[in-house]
């Protein structure tokens, strides 16, 4: 069974950074591009960032380059979101997930960006 469990979310102020993890279990990660994905209060889901399954190519929605750096460690079965400049339009849940594959999302973690 796919499951991802989501941490590291929280409280920040303006311009902080956090540091997402995912964890897998029950399937092995390098068989898979992932990605992040997030949800604002009141809004639909949105794709944040994508990496291959070997970490070699990510992409990024507009609203979060050069600000956010996703990666994975296959060893650890682990997936990252470094989230440096962070903005109170960046407060959303945040969801790991398989590319393509939204309901294998976990449980999310809270991200709230306010002074």
């Amino acid at each position: 069974e796919v499951q991802f469990v989501e941490s590291g979310g929280g409280l920040v102020q303006p311009g902080g950074s956090l540091r997402l993890s995912c964890a897998a279990s029950g399937f092995t990660i390098s068989r898979y591009a992932l990605q992040w994905v997030r949800q604002a209060p009141g809004k639909g889901l949105e794709w944040v960032s994508s990496i291959s399954r070997f970490g070699i190519s990510t992409t990024y929605v507009d609203s979060v380059k050069g600000r956010f750096t996703i990666s994975r460690d296959n060893a650890k079965n682990t997936l990252y979101l470094q989230m440096n400049s962070l903005k109170p339009e960046d407060t959303a849940v945040y969801y790991c997930a398989i590319v393509d594959r939204d309901d294998t999302r976990g449980q999310g973690t809270q991200v709230t960006v306010s002074s």
